[in-house]
């Protein structure tokens, strides 16, 4: 049976837990509260809505649990969510249906506290739709779109390129792209042959090449973002990703 801490990844973590220098062990200067709606900063901070010369249609990529998405409803006129997830789509559903989704809040072991997610009183769940559906295999039909994101999504992709290849033809001319990723990239979800960048040493300017060259994107800003998932009371996954906004150039 495989000890996980007998693994070098183990070891090399708890070197520098123990050992590392502040900044080689955490070079940003992020307060734990910056972390927060991260879901909902994708939105407000991901989108620059006064260059948007329409705003008719959204598409979120990877839209889990769907907050993105409904915060989008409250300045698109149709938005539309799409997660591999049957368990989220389903659960995003139940959202647009009734406003709130029951959620067991965990504490310590198998101890949880039941409770609701309530959605706020500015979405417009009508105007919001929710599908199955593969990032790297999108039905044909889906049109374009003023807006696009894709959260946290490429780098859980097989083959990011699949998806970065279609993206030109789902962003409407002048239209956004943002798109957010930490680059973990993990050979369970991505094979190495897959990763952006050379070895994924340089991933972002992987991921430029591709947008800027055959995309036919320009790049309007590119910054860190914290993000924070809660698994316990006192356990956190805390996250940085590379966040980009980019705008797709007219013919």
């Amino acid at each position: 049976m495989h000890n996980l801490y007998e693994s070098d990844d183990l070891l090399n973590q708890y070197l520098l837990f123990h050992y590392a220098s502040k900044d080689a062990f955490f070079p940003y200067d992020f307060p734990v509260t910056e972390a927060l709606d991260f879901s909902k900063r994708c939105v407000w901070e991901g989108v620059d809505f006064d260059l948007l010369p329409r705003k008719t249609r959204a598409l979120d990529l990877g839209c889990s649990v769907g907050r993105s998405a409904f915060e989008m409803s409250q300045v698109f006129d149709s938005v539309l969510g799409i997660d591999y997830s049957e368990a989220f789509i389903h659960a995003a559903q139940v959202l647009k249906e009734s406003g709130s989704h029951p959620v067991e809040r965990l504490i310590s072991g198998h101890q949880s506290i039941s409770e609701k997610v309530v959605l706020e009183s500015s979405t417009e769940r009508d105007r919001v739709s929710f599908e199955v559906g593969d990032a790297e295999n999108l039905r044909d039909d889906l049109g374009d779109f003023d807006c696009v994101l894709a959260c946290n999504l490429i780098c859980r992709l097989k083959t990011p390129m699949a998806l970065l290849n279609r993206l030109s033809s789902l962003v409407r001319p002048n239209g956004q792209l943002f798109m957010t990723t930490p680059f973990t990239w993990l050979e369970s979800f991505t094979p190495k042959e897959h990763w952006l960048g050379t070895n994924a040493e340089d991933s972002f300017s992987g991921l430029r090449e591709v947008l800027e060259g055959q995309g036919g994107f320009k790049l309007l800003k590119s910054w860190d973002m914290p993000f924070l998932i809660r698994e316990y009371a006192r356990k956190f996954q805390f996250s940085i990703a590379q966040a980009s906004r980019w705008v797709r150039v007219a013919e």
